[in-house]
């Protein structure tokens, strides 16, 4: 994977963490940017974990699979991206008790780490399909955290004034980019095959 590869991925990974962060923004009473910059390190760093735990665990079933990868690469893209096109497709009122919750207790930080980890567990299944290619998996991951704490640390910033609609926008195009993605691995791999 190039540099751009590798910087699309890690913007798509983020957008689930960037439509959550938007929701936790509307939640919240006038966010300030130290707490912005908080719940972006938190999904940052959970972010940046999820992939690695995942590449581990493709890496012992790489080997079994070796002949047939890119397409493991493909579904897995394709169907999460599927499922974030179709998350951002949710009419708003489905979405309302997943961003904030029903108690004012929503904006704990508890709260926050447990969506963070519902949120990566995408980049977790990303990383198990990045375990049949040829990356580094660490500037991936360091790449994948770092966007997402952008991201995120944005998303709570701008939570109050555009709210999840935005959100739900960024996951489609997000769901969109990984299915690319997946299309170009799979392109690339079928030509270069005899």
């Amino acid at each position: 994977m190039g540099l751009v590869s590798t910087t699309l991925l890690a913007f798509s990974m983020s957008t689930d963490a960037f439509a959550a962060s938007l929701c936790k923004g509307t939640c919240m009473q006038q966010p300030r940017f130290s707490t912005a910059i908080k719940t972006g390190l938190v999904f940052g760093v959970i972010e940046m974990i999820s992939p690695l735990i995942g590449w581990l665990l493709g890496m012992g079933a790489s080997q079994l699979v070796r002949d047939w990868d890119h397409w493991v690469i493909f579904t897995l893209l394709l169907l999460l991206g599927g499922r974030m096109v179709l998350a951002g497709l949710k009419p708003q009122a489905e979405d309302d008790d997943r961003c904030c919750g029903t108690s004012s207790s929503s904006t704990s930080w508890w709260l926050i780490v447990a969506t963070a980890i519902a949120t990566s567990l995408d980049a977790m299944a990303v990383g198990i399909g990045l375990a049949f290619m040829d990356v580094n998996i660490w500037l991936t991951a360091l790449a994948i955290g770092l966007a997402t704490t952008i991201m995120s640390t944005t998303g709570v910033m701008i939570g109050r004034k555009v709210g999840a609609v935005v959100g739900q926008r960024a996951e489609i195009v997000g769901g969109l980019i990984l299915i690319g993605v997946g299309c170009i691995t799979l392109y690339h791999h079928l030509m270069v095959q005899p």
